[in-house]
């Protein structure tokens, strides 16, 4: 059975949202299912193979993220069923059908594997603040607050995976003080 199948599989709820409609927020869900299991497996590949002087702080800050995914993963998978759909969340699944781009294996320190999730937690909180509208659009407010709850949390991390970027961009490539011209620019 493909996962398209299984994506337009219903079974009967007291749900008050018409069929149709929850077939349309099951995809949505479904798809969001299998990048929240592929940015996991992202993280964890960073949690295991993290080196360099920051190895303890960003082994740790990388396991605390797989965690939060995969509470998300659960939440996802749950909302999938509870409306009645099937939720297609296996390892095989979330490669074919993840929003994301393949992690790099070819990198080696902290602030290159900071950079990788960084680059995969961006896009897919774009994902989840399009799905909002999207869910929200088709009258379904309690998986629109779902999505805003998982965005929340979502780019709170962006903005801890972007701090260890921006402190080096700051500091200059030798560590030294950076120029006037490296300087984040002011918001007023």
């Amino acid at each position: 059975m493909s996962d398209n199948t299984l994506s337009s599989r219903l079974y009967p709820t007291r749900i008050d949202i018409p069929a149709e409609t929850r077939v349309q927020i099951v995809g949505i869900l479904n798809k969001t299912l299998a990048a929240t299991l592929d940015l996991k497996t992202q993280a964890k590949q960073a949690h295991w193979n993290v080196k360099g002087t920051d190895f303890y702080q960003l082994h740790e800050l990388f396991d605390e993220l797989a965690g939060e995914l995969e509470e998300f993963v659960d939440l996802v998978a749950e909302r999938v069923t509870a409306l009645g759909g099937y939720a297609v969340g296996t390892a095989r699944a979330a490669a074919q059908n993840s929003i994301l781009p393949e992690f790099p294996f070819d990198i080696l320190d902290g602030r290159e594997y900071v950079a990788a999730l960084a680059d995969r937690f961006a896009p897919y909180g774009k994902h989840l603040r399009e799905a909002i509208a999207k869910t929200d659009d088709l009258g379904d407010a309690d998986t629109a607050d779902l999505y805003t709850e998982i965005s929340r949390t979502i780019d709170k991390r962006l903005w801890f995976l972007d701090a260890h970027l921006q402190a080096a961009a700051v500091k200059g490539e030798n560590g030294a003080s950076a120029s006037k011209t490296q300087q984040p620019a002011s918001v007023r």
